[in-house]
């Protein structure tokens, strides 16, 4: 029997380490202090409404069929054409009207659309899974693998570590802003899962103790100075702790501030944002930034526009107030011209109505893009109409005519310069260029790393057939004989035997 030994140093470094990582949150990086310069990257920010945004809601149709079609499926729910609470119509460059336009609350989005930089890719989502699940939706989306939960890594984890001219001193590259690491970074070593910067820090205990401060005794130390001596070791708790002072170091070295802007919204969600605007103009690397924002789940009292409490209302306001003053923000500075922000949901909702004054949970739905790198002032993608007769092989929802992965690989080989779409998204094929993305095109690689001689050869393991269990004891000591055979050529191909 091997007995372990834990002396006073090493156990204190154990209560420390625990303490710094509970305090500093889930995920934690480590890098050198950064210094603010022009960022010559390209950053993404990915919003994810949790909850299924209605689309129909935030971009309803102005006119033609679909708009009788939209009136007689929603009855109570419909933005109207006109009028003071009227839909906001959305026109091209040339003044044509598209048919199309913005609930009346997205004011702002509407003015980055006619500024040219913003534009919608119609009926989005996973054309090959059909779920009304929120969980699974979400989880296919984070995952970057429709119909698979088991990919073990995000898009955006494989994202980056396939980053051509990655050096090795990004400080912070990947960001949530979040109290816990989300599955679309989920595998991520160098990713940072921060609510507020400001409250980043260790300050458990007494004030006084937490930190030398002015007027303290020379040579007096606080908690935060006295951990920082203790990571020297190579344990994995000494490593761990290196790691949590570092990115406090980092992040406190910034010049962070929780006072917004004087035209910023004060929504919580406005915060998050505040916080990546300052990530990205502090240089650090940032290639990659996820935030949620949740609430679209309106199955009943879901409301349209006017007077009074609108759920849907409310929150397409919250969402455009807040995107809108990140985008002036960075474009004010010129930061946005190497930003991209994309506006996705698990789902939309159904076409009609339901009896209690709400949408249950649809199908395609409308994914949002703005920034500097885009083509905007234009919809993407196709558009089958709200016609019940076209609708119906898909059950009366808007059916996925694009498929996501689509919309983020042009975004990933014309702005990231990354073309391991095998890799970033497995499975995924057949990618062609919608002109979103300004940018130029590089010819696909759908190949992924060849796998481990470990994973290559492992056997099947079916479900057990019907019967099985009456197998004879021969069959039995065939199957386990053959099982074993196998084992032996696996050391032999690893040279382990």
């Amino acid at each position: 029997m091997t007995h372990s030994r834990l002396d006073r140093r090493e156990f204190l470094k154990g209560c420390c380490a625990t303490a710094a990582i509970g305090a500093a949150g889930p995920s934690l990086l480590f890098s050198q202090e950064a210094q603010a310069a022009v960022n010559s990257y390209d950053t993404v920010v990915l919003v994810f409404l949790r909850g299924g945004m209605d689309g129909l809601n935030l971009v309803p149709p102005l006119a033609g069929n679909d708009r009788g079609h939209y009136e007689e499926a929603r009855p109570s729910l419909n933005i109207a054409a006109s009028g003071a609470y009227g839909a906001l119509p959305l026109t091209l460059a040339n003044g044509t009207a598209t048919g199309f336009g913005l609930h009346p609350s997205a004011t702002g989005l509407r003015d980055i659309w006619d500024a040219g930089k913003l534009a919608i890719v119609h009926s989005c989502g996973m054309p090959t899974v059909v779920t009304r699940s929120h969980f699974d939706a979400q989880l296919f989306l984070d995952l970057g693998t429709p119909g698979n939960q088991g990919a073990g890594t995000g898009w955006m984890t494989r994202a980056w570590a396939t980053q051509p001219g990655i050096t090795g001193t990004e400080t912070m590259p990947l960001l949530a802003v979040s109290n816990r690491q989300p599955a679309n970074l989920l595998g991520a070593t160098q990713s940072l899962a921060m609510p507020s910067p400001t409250d980043f820090s260790l300050n458990s205990g007494a004030w006084q103790w937490q930190q030398f401060r002015s007027g303290m005794p020379a040579g007096t130390k606080g908690l935060n100075e006295t951990l920082t001596g203790l990571w020297n070791g190579q344990t994995g708790i000494e490593l761990g702790g290196l790691r949590a002072d570092n990115a406090l170091r980092v992040i406190g070295a910034q010049g962070y501030t929780s006072t917004l802007p004087a035209a910023w919204p004060t929504t919580n969600f406005a915060r998050q944002l505040w916080t990546v605007a300052q990530s990205i103009r502090f240089n650090l690397g940032l290639r990659f930034a996820t935030l949620d924002l949740g609430g679209w789940d309106s199955h009943d009292g879901q409301g349209t526009a006017g007077s009074g409490y609108h759920l849907f209302q409310n929150k397409i306001a919250e969402l455009s107030q807040a995107l809108t003053a990140f985008y002036n923000e960075l474009n004010a500075t010129g930061e946005m011209g190497r930003v991209t922000v994309i506006v996705q949901s698990e789902f939309g909702r159904r076409v009609r109505q339901n009896g209690s004054g709400g949408t249950d949970h649809g199908y395609g739905n409308p994914l949002l893009v703005f920034g500097g790198p885009v083509n905007g002032r234009r919809f993407y993608g196709q558009w089958l109409g709200l016609d019940p007769q076209v609708l119906s092989p898909y059950f009366g929802d808007i059916p996925v005519t694009t498929d996501f992965r689509r919309v983020f690989s042009e975004l990933s080989i014309r702005r990231m310069g990354n073309n391991k779409l095998g890799t970033v998204f497995p499975g995924y094929a057949g990618y062609s260029p919608m002109g979103i993305f300004q940018g130029s095109d590089l010819v696909p690689q759908y190949t992924a790393a060849a796998p481990s001689p470990m994973t290559a050869r492992l056997p099947a393991n079916p479900q057990p057939a019907y019967g099985s269990s009456l197998e004879s004891s021969r069959a039995i000591r065939a199957r386990e004989r053959d099982r074993d055979h196998w084992f032996l050529r696996m050391l032999a191909a690893l040279g382990l035997n």
